[in-house]
């Protein structure tokens, strides 16, 4: 595994078994465990918030439930690995407000798994292991794309799900969906010892991160690379590279990490874009990721702005 693979839901060599997409349930496996999700948050277990729960398919929790089930892939000891959404369960005395939010501290308990909590997942990202991070970020990617596409796009008809979750299929116009995946390139950009950094409005106080933005059509990544950093910053980008990329399923992005070589300094925002940018140097870098700047906070540990920035200060990108 290269190094940038290592970056949170970098992968962890899942065998995501697609040879049997369509064919298997989680009821037709002695050796199958399904991991839950609540409007998007795994079930983990309480102690330390660090593992998924994993549940079998006759486990209480799912009475009363349609039974879909996403196969996800097959461990090493053949074991088949699903996803379910509890998001029909209502929590009594649920605080709507803390949820959706840039920061959710709110974790929920359903009476049936009383050994697990229902936690935000950028909350907890780095406490998962490689495997759980990429079973959690898989469900709630996949979850979040049948909730937000049961219609189809072509006739507007309501679609069924097939291939083990991995399509939708139209019964009127015989339509296929497939889930779908937004690029997005989130820049390194240096001048020297420095490196570019933004906030975008309703970002906690202090908080800078490396700019970033979506691929357009029929557009390359250099290109999309020179041309956010242009609308944003007003900075000019000569040469650039591909260094690593993250699924980021918020709600279904995959985060290209690349760097750019800026070929001028003077910054002029877009307002409707970014609501500051500033050059920082590695001196300030190192202070700032310590949490000793008396201005700037970090991009949050386990994204992939944060890899990005921590090897460029030990040259190890």
């Amino acid at each position: 595994m290269k190094h940038a693979e290592t970056v949170t839901f970098g992968g962890s060599g899942l065998d995501r078994a697609a040879e049997i997409r369509g064919r298997v349930e989680p009821g037709s496996s002695r050796h199958a465990e399904i991991v839950v999700l609540w409007r998007g948050k795994p079930l983990v277990h309480a102690t330390d918030l660090d593992r998924l729960v994993r549940l079998p398919a006759d486990h209480p929790v799912f009475e009363g439930t349609d039974g879909s089930s996403i196969l996800l892939g097959r461990n090493e000891n053949e074991t088949l690995i699903f996803a379910r959404s509890l998001d029909h369960w209502q929590p009594e005395g649920l605080d709507e407000t803390q949820l959706g939010g840039f920061v959710d501290p709110s974790e929920q308990t359903h009476p049936a798994v009383p050994e697990g909590v229902f936690a935000e997942l950028r909350r907890i990202m780095t406490r998962l292991s490689p495997r759980d991070a990429e079973l959690a970020a898989t469900s709630k990617a996949i979850l979040g794309w049948h909730r937000n596409h049961r219609f189809c796009a072509k006739c507007g008809t309501e679609t069924e799900m097939t291939q083990s979750g991995w399509q939708r299929v139209c019964p009127a116009c015989h339509a296929h969906h497939f889930p779908r995946v937004d690029p997005v390139v989130i820049m390194l950009i240096t001048r020297a010892n420095k490196v570019l950094l933004g906030r975008s409005p309703g970002w906690p106080d202090g908080m800078f991160s490396l700019l970033a933005g979506f691929v357009e059509p029929g557009e390359t990544l250099e290109a999309a690379v020179r041309r956010e950093v242009r609308e944003e910053a007003g900075i000019r980008v000569g040469n650039v590279s591909y260094l690593a990329c993250q699924p980021w399923a918020f709600p279904s992005s995959l985060m290209l990490g690349c760097h750019g070589e800026a070929l001028t300094t003077e910054i002029v925002l877009d307002p409707n874009e970014i609501e500051d940018a500033l050059w920082v140097s590695r001196e300030e870098l190192v202070l700032a990721l310590s949490g000793e700047h008396s201005r700037i906070k970090p991009a949050r540990e386990g994204a992939i702005a944060h890899f990005l920035l921590r090897n460029w200060l030990s040259d190890t990108l």
